[in-house]
């Protein structure tokens, strides 16, 4: 195999790969559509939405408690997330610090919205044995909460009293610069009688029309609930396959329930000693998953604590990580996880040293080329060794015509004796390819690439296509000028016509894939292009005589 042919072989590979994950997606049904055919189920005065389970699934103890009466909501807000709070639910959620767009003035991204068609929120709320919830209100001359300037945390209290005289108290905190909402509920059986009941924890969604196409990073992304257990660890279930994959019913510990999407992420992390069972729900157009606390009894007299975290955010793993077990694989790779953990943990520290995430992909690039250079050197020799008994090769097309297989085993032969190692360029290139799609997957996930420019004026968003599609033309030059350096030594005529044509596909592919991936590939076929450059001077030597 050439050089010519190994890089024919990874294109078609690459090509192959996208396609096929494509492909995965295209064949799922279109019920993410839903929202636009589907009447979703309206929220009522008390912010309740019926919630249906899955056929074959528990059913949510809230789907059949009485509807608390409606209570008004309050804002709590720290420097980086605005929540709006009624007691049991989280109705809106604004991330001050990532903007829709990159214009000037562009509102914060939103992910909790009380609006029907738009509907998301979390919930969290006590019902008793008998089916009636404990409904929280504000404490008494209640405001807005805004983190005070100096202050390390910002806090909203909500209470209930039950007839039965069960006294319940919840505490909403958020931390300076965290996306980690804290839940603390605490109960006193102030009556005269046992009471028993559960905690129940949702995320509700009315969900997005689902994005498709090859070259839309949001096609990739996980859009729908993802699940984490210390036994089965990470599992996921998109939107479209809440019913058809069946139901969720699992008692776990120790884990978390979440919806996600494209760069963000909602998610629930119950205490980590209390049992939990986590199930999907589907009503209408309305989706959720919820965890469902173990039954408590309160003698009178007796008090019960229980904290939780809602995480309402951007998927950042050095936040996701110490927030809960396994919350930083809502960082969803898909097959690529070993790989594109660490590239992003690479890119990470690389940007420190940068300050520019688009250098950061450059620089990656030189330590992988750097650590490849044995096997690329190995290559170039080879490619060298090729070039100087091409004279010999052709003599042996001449001498063989038409008869393919001779000339072939004649080739090898000469190859034997010769120590030439024709399948030599295949490794570095092979090994270029996982590289080369987990970096895609980092590029999906990485919220801090979001919106992240190289070049003002040029690229101002790395995970959207060049603008002046100035990069692809460069890796279409790039991949031209390659070619007329590598040896096509026994190539027939066919396959140099689709060689030549390279180029010009990969041009017009790349066109439409994120600015920063483009980055990555022409600089790795820049730098590839000048290794090969000089080896060849390197090792260049007087034509092999026949």
């Amino acid at each position: 195999m050439t050089q010519t042919r190994t890089f024919l072989l990874f294109a078609w590979l690459m090509v192959a790969a996208l396609l096929w994950m494509e492909w995965n997606k295209e064949r799922q049904p279109q019920a993410d559509a839903a929202p636009a055919t589907t009447q979703a189920a309206v929220p009522s005065a008390s912010g309740a939405v019926p919630t249906a389970t899955v056929p074959g699934s528990a059913p949510s103890p809230m789907a059949s408690a009485a509807p608390a009466a409606a209570a008004p909501s309050v804002q709590l807000k720290n420097d980086v997330l605005a929540l709006q709070l009624d007691g049991r639910s989280i109705t809106g959620a604004q991330l001050l610090k990532y903007p829709q767009t990159r214009a000037a003035g562009s509102p914060p991204v939103v992910l909790f919205d009380a609006d029907p068609s738009r509907y998301f929120v979390a919930r969290s709320g006590w019902v008793a044995a008998n089916g009636g919830e404990v409904a929280l209100q504000a404490e008494a001359g209640a405001h807005d909460a805004v983190l005070a300037a100096g202050a390390a945390e910002v806090s909203q209290r909500f209470i209930a009293t039950t007839a039965e005289g069960l006294q319940l108290r919840r505490t909403y905190t958020l931390a300076r610069g965290s996306y980690a909402l804290k839940v603390r509920d605490e109960l006193v059986n102030a009556g005269a009688a046992p009471w028993s009941g559960q905690v129940d924890r949702q995320l509700l969604r009315n969900p997005p029309v689902a994005k498709r196409g090859m070259t839309n990073p949001e096609a990739f992304s996980l859009s729908g609930a993802a699940w984490w257990s210390p036994e089965d660890k990470y599992k996921k279930r998109k939107y479209t396959n809440f019913v058809d994959d069946g139901p969720l019913d699992q008692q776990v510990t120790g884990g978390w329930i979440a919806l996600s999407q494209h760069y963000f992420l909602t998610a629930w992390v119950p205490p980590k000693n209390q049992p939990e069972l986590y199930s999907l729900g589907v009503q209408g157009a309305i989706h959720s998953i919820a965890a469902r606390g173990e039954k408590i009894n309160l003698a009178p007299g007796q008090r019960y604590v229980s904290d939780a975290i809602l995480w309402v955010g951007p998927k950042l793993a050095e936040q996701l990580e110490p927030t809960a077990p396994g919350l930083e694989r809502a960082m969803d790779y898909g097959y690529f996880t070993v790989l594109s953990q660490p590239i992003h943990w690479l890119l990470t520290k690389l940007h420190k040293i940068t300050r520019n995430w688009g250098w950061a992909i450059v620089l990656l690039v030189v330590l992988i080329k750097s650590l490849l250079y044995p096997l690329s050197a190995a290559q170039y020799k080879s490619m060298a060794k090729m070039r100087r008994f091409q004279p010999r090769i052709e003599q042996l097309k001449e001498r063989y015509g038409d008869d393919k297989q001779k000339f072939q085993m004649a080739m090898l032969e000469l190859y034997k004796k010769e120590k030439i190692n024709p399948a030599g360029g295949c490794l570095p290139i092979l090994i270029q390819m996982p590289v080369f799609l987990a970096l895609y997957y980092v590029l999906l996930e990485a919220v801090e690439l979001r919106q992240a420019p190289w070049i003002m004026g040029w690229v101002n968003d790395l995970t959207a296509r060049d603008p002046f599609f100035i990069l692809p033309v460069l890796n279409a030059g790039i991949m031209f000028l390659t070619q007329k350096m590598t040896p096509m030594v026994g190539m027939d005529p066919m396959q140099k016509k689709m060689m030549q044509m390279m180029p010009l596909v990969m041009g017009v592919m790349f066109a439409f894939f994120p600015a920063g991936l483009v980055l990555y590939w022409v600089t790795n076929g820049a730098l590839g292009m000048l290794q090969q450059w000089w080896n060849t001077k390197r090792y260049a030597d007087a034509p092999a005589k026949a």
